[in-house]
Formats: structure tokens, sequence, C-alpha cells
């Protein structure tokens, strides 16, 4: 569960990082999640983030059981409880960033829609202003109507361009939340790693006292 978790993660942000170049790979992206969110697409993916909510959700409950199990009986936890609610704790972990990442995927993904969008109606503007200025007319209804058209387009444009720093900034907001992710997944990595040795000499532990009370019920026998 753990593995497959790091694996979903690492494949959220590699999806992330294709999404902030401008590489043959991210139009293959976005074509992929356009073919995505169209038919059964959203219905299934909201169903695997709906089933990874619910395994969240269960291990959170499980570390909430096993602490209140600790304060019922007023004792220390023992090292089996301690390796599962690590365990427990690293999976709720795991799987909140996955569905965060998930989410920004979709916005980000939204946002580049968006700025195509915004762009193409930005080149299209400013042809039918050049076009308008071109063309000169001979009466003077129709320059002060073309005078109209152009301050209403250049209006327009500025709109454009300011919702086009507005979505840049959310962009390079992403780009800095991503670098975060990528530091604290590092620092799991590591900790995984330390929760491993740990749980090898919990069962050293456990191996060697068991070893002790099999010799001290051997020597009472004789």
């Amino acid at each position: 569960m753990i593995q497959l978790m790091f694996i979903v993660i690492l494949s959220e942000m590699a999806l992330i990082l294709a999404f902030l170049f401008r590489t043959p790979f991210r139009k293959l992206v976005i074509l992929g999640l356009d073919q995505i969110k169209r038919g059964r697409g959203p219905i299934v993916v909201k169903t695997v983030a709906g089933t990874v909510l619910v395994a969240l959700m269960t291990s959170v409950y499980s570390i909430i059981k096993i602490k209140n199990s600790r304060i019922d009986k007023a004792a220390i936890v023992s090292p089996t409880d301690q390796v599962l609610m690590v365990k427990h704790l690293l999976e709720a972990t795991l799987m909140g960033c996955s569905l965060f990442l998930a989410l920004m995927i979709d916005r980000l993904h939204h946002y580049i829609r968006e700025l195509r969008i915004r762009r193409k109606s930005m080149e299209t503007i400013k042809k039918q202003n050049r076009g308008s200025e071109d063309g000169k007319a001979s009466s003077l209804d129709e320059i002060k109507a073309l005078e109209n058209e152009i301050a209403t387009s250049r209006t327009r444009l500025k709109q454009l361009e300011s919702e086009i720093e507005t979505k840049t900034k959310d962009v390079h907001t992403a780009e800095s939340n991503v670098l975060a992710l990528r530091k604290q997944s590092e620092g799991f990595l590591l900790e995984y790693d330390r929760l491993l040795e740990e749980n090898q000499n919990l069962k050293n532990q456990l191996k060697s006292l068991d070893r002790k009370m099999s010799r001290s019920g051997s020597k009472k026998d004789s």
C-alpha cells in the first residue's frame, strides 16, 4: 500500500512538471486529460478519489482508536501498536498528498485551457482592431462607430491581460507548492526508512526478550 502510494505521488508530480514546461509531452498530457474529462471519465475519477478518501478516513480512525486505547488502559503503548500507529499515519499522509496533487493537476489543466482560450480571444480582437484601423470609413458616423468599437476592444484587451497576469501568478504559486511537496515527499522517504529500521530493532528486541524468557523458564523447570 505504501509503495503504491509513493508511485502514485511520483506519477502525479511528473504530470505537474510536464504542465510547467512547454514540451510535446505537455500537449499529450493535456489531450489525455481532455479525454479523461469526457464521457464516464469524471465518474471513474470521482469513484477512485472517494475510495482513497474512505481509506484515508479509515487510517485516521485507526490512529484515534490506538490513542484512545492507550488512554483507557493508562499504560504505555506496546511496540506493535506504535508500529501500527506510525504505519497508519504514514498511509494517511501519503493519501492526503495524493488527493492534494490530483486536485492541483485538475486546477493546472483548467488554468492552462483558460489561458489558451484567452490568448486566442486576444489574437482575434487584435486582428479586428487592425482591420478596423486599416479600413477608413467615408462618413463621420462610421468613423465614430469604429472608434467606439476600438475603445471597447482595448478595454477588453486590458481585462484579458489582467486575467492572464492573475492566471500566471496562480501557476507560479502552483510551482512553489510543487517544490514544497517534493521536499516533503523526500522527508517522508527518509522517515519511512527510519521507521523500517526502528521496526527491525523492535523485532530484534522482542526476539531477545523471548529467548531470555525461554531460558529462565527452562532453568526453573530444572
